[in-house]
């Protein structure tokens, strides 16, 4: 359960948010979570806030349309998400964070990244492409009888989640059809861009996920001092629930840009 939930006023949009761990107690950066498409905080991030809450000071916003955020008239677009999340930051006062997106919401970590660099410390791009053919043909295509999309049992987690959550339930089908059309939208970055990026960038990919392990490899050659993290049997779907691989590889990859005294606190 988060410490607290709000709404962000932005420029028509009213963001939801949640706060969790231990609040803003001079242990470092936040670390903003921003979850998948057609997902909420908790099904994107629910295994593993347990695992970083304690020690740190997070913030995990709902994405336009997305769980609590109710949609609005406008195109759901990479660049339209990560002006939500940099107008969050300015909302809460928050001059840098650390950025841990996956899937959609990686996209938009990665736009944020590469427009305000200023604001972001670290940056954790999980299962996060940055053209569309680092994606699978079978993604692109797509083949939905593929062992790797998501299954009957995903989209029944999905619909249920907005049924709870959407101040307007009636409206997932056109919801599905507005994050589909972003998903597999045209993406703004090119490999300059990549090169450009000066926050220590942390790449997250399972084996047999969306984004092609050979572009994930790609993406590290361009980035500066990146790593990557290949999770071995692992979909897009399952990739964030992976705790027992993920937590030791976030922690010690968060914990390298934290102050001393704040990892010290921590621990």
């Amino acid at each position: 359960m988060p410490s607290s939930s709000a709404h962000a006023i932005l420029d028509g949009l009213e963001m939801y948010y949640e706060i969790h761990g231990s609040g803003r107690d001079g242990t470092g950066r936040p670390l903003v979570l921003l979850h998948g498409g057609v997902l909420t905080v908790g099904l994107s991030f629910g295994a593993l806030l347990p695992a970083l809450a304690p020690g740190r000071h997070i913030v995990a916003p709902e994405l336009q349309g997305h769980g609590h955020t109710a949609d609005i008239d406008r195109a759901i677009t990479v660049p339209h998400l990560a002006d939500d999340v940099v107008g969050l930051l300015d909302a809460l006062g928050i001059e840098q964070a650390d950025l841990l997106g996956f899937s959609l919401g990686g996209l938009t970590a990665l736009e944020v990244a590469v427009r305000h660099p200023e604001r972001v410390g670290r940056l954790v791009l999980a299962a996060t492409q940055y053209t569309q053919d680092g994606y699978r043909e079978e993604v692109r295509t797509p083949d939905y009888d593929s062992p790797l999309l998501p299954g009957e049992a995903d989209f029944k987690e999905m619909a249920d989640a907005y049924a709870a959550s959407a101040p307007h339930p009636e409206h997932f089908q056109d919801f599905i059809d507005k994050c589909s059309r972003a998903a597999h939208g045209p993406l703004p970055w090119s490999a300059d861009d990549l090169r450009g990026l000066t926050a220590p960038t942390l790449l997250v990919v399972g084996d047999r996920d969306f984004v092609r392990v050979e572009h994930a490899a790609e993406m590290r050659e361009l980035i500066p001092d990146a790593r990557l993290a290949v999770l071995p049997d692992t979909t897009h779907m399952t990739l964030m629930r992976r705790t027992a691989l993920l937590v030791p590889l976030l922690e010690e990859f968060l914990d390298a840009g934290r102050a001393p005294e704040a990892s010290s606190r921590a621990a």
